[in-house]
């Protein structure tokens, strides 16, 4: 199994740091970990090199969850020095967006573009939610809202049961992290290249988010992925692939053409 480690800790990640084309490196949403990018890992070719990392104190990376979006990109910072891998794409989904929007403030010369999916931002989570995670227990609704009403049942199924039997203070951490982001007035200074993607039927994190980021990154590009919720990339992961894929060939082509 492949990790890295830095802080005298391990941190797992699936890929390979080696292979051809440009590192895009998914990191995923509150409380989940690399499998939620498997459709893209073993789907994306060349010109993209995908790699999804665990979040430290999630999936199979040690340490402990973080409770700041901050937190979480330096942690990103340090991930991308040891791992060599610069100049890359962070593609983050969720709180993994607000990482890659905070990232690409801070350390824009790192990243060729960055990859926005199902995210914001401003993350405020429903007040109902953060206290009944406090509390130890996960909301029985919260599943609800991270799939489209047309996704087939089997998805619906695996989805309940994970996040039936994730750790109330890890989403708690997370969700954390996320009702505290909030760089809407700072959009504009984002200079790199930016996809958004989000679902038609997205319901944690709608699509009029993604379209006012839009509106403000400088340099972007928004696609709407019909008939998927806020998983887009396991309820519509050919697509998903094909946006991704288009975009990480041009950031490669104009790269070659300056």
């Amino acid at each position: 199994m492949p990790y890295l480690k830095f802080d005298q800790t391990r941190y797992y990640y699936a890929g390979n740091f080696k292979r051809e084309g440009l590192p895009v490196l998914f990191c995923h949403g509150s409380g989940g970990g690399h499998h939620h990018w498997l459709l893209q890992l073993n789907s994306l070719k060349e010109p993209v090199n995908p790699i999804a990392i665990d979040l430290p104190g999630h999936g199979r990376s040690e340490g402990v969850s973080l409770n700041t979006v901050a937190g979480y990109r330096e942690w990103l910072h340090n991930f991308s020095r040891a791992a060599g891998i610069a100049p890359f794409v962070p593609a983050g989904h969720s709180l993994g967006g607000a990482i890659a929007l905070d990232y690409a403030l801070n350390y824009p010369e790192d990243i060729s573009g960055l990859i926005l999916i199902g995210t914001g931002g401003r993350l405020k989570v429903l007040p109902a939610f953060l206290e009944s995670l406090e509390k130890g227990s996960v909301p029985e609704t919260f599943s609800d809202f991270l799939y489209s009403p047309k996704a087939p049942d089997e998805m619906l199924r695996r989805g309940r049961k994970e996040v039936l039997n994730t750790e109330p203070s890890l989403y708690y951490a997370d969700l954390c992290a996320c009702n505290e982001f909030d760089i809407m007035e700072e959009l504009h200074r984002i200079s790199r290249p930016a996809l958004i993607i989000c679902g038609s039927e997205d319901q944690l994190t709608p699509a009029k988010y993604s379209y006012f980021m839009g509106e403000n990154l400088p340099e972007s590009r928004l696609e709407i992925i019909k008939d998927a919720g806020h998983m887009v990339m396991l309820e519509q992961p050919e697509e998903l692939n094909r946006v991704i894929t288009g975009f990480i060939r041009d950031i490669v082509e104009n790269v070659r053409n300056n």
